[in-house]
């Protein structure tokens, strides 16, 4: 179980790494913005990179959060103590036999919360849950409307 748990450990680690790297990412369109005007594609397109780093970053996040990490649903009999409830887990009748959700549900679940600003498919059940999906909803807001602000002050 040691090696698990370090594991464990230099994976989070990676992922507050993953994520001083994308708050660096947001950082610098921010004083792009404040001190020089950059060009609407390479606005967009560093808004861009922001954005998916921000979705891939906590998509990372929350499979290696829910139930302990994915090494732990993959020994585990059935999902205990979940942190995020997915339709499967509420409608067992229509999940496949032994349906346990895939790093691609957790994709799914970051895009469709940076996007929505909002949870749309599956539900934050733990504090640590809700807190992670309303700081990757913040940072897709602020970046998003930092890019339009810029939009329309060079219309305007």
């Amino acid at each position: 179980m040691g090696v698990d748990r370090r594991r464990r450990e230099v994976v989070i680690g990676l992922l507050v790494l993953l994520g001083c790297g994308n708050a660096a990412g947001i950082g610098c369109v921010v004083v792009s913005l404040t001190t020089w005007a950059p060009g609407g594609l390479q606005l967009l397109a560093s808004a861009t990179v922001v954005l998916m780093t921000n979705a891939i970053t906590f998509a990372l996040v929350f499979w290696e959060l829910d139930c302990g990490g994915p090494v732990a649903r993959a020994v585990a009999d059935r999902r205990e103590w979940p942190d995020f409830q997915f339709p499967q887990d509420e409608y067992v009748q229509l999940a496949r036999p032994g349906w346990s959700p895939r790093l691609v549900d957790y994709a799914y679940l970051s895009v469709t919360n940076s996007v929505a600003f909002s949870p749309t498919d599956a539900m934050p059940l733990t504090h640590s849950a809700k807190l992670l999906m309303a700081i990757e909803a913040t940072v897709s807001g602020v970046t998003v409307l930092l890019v339009a602000a810029r939009a329309i002050n060079v219309l305007g």
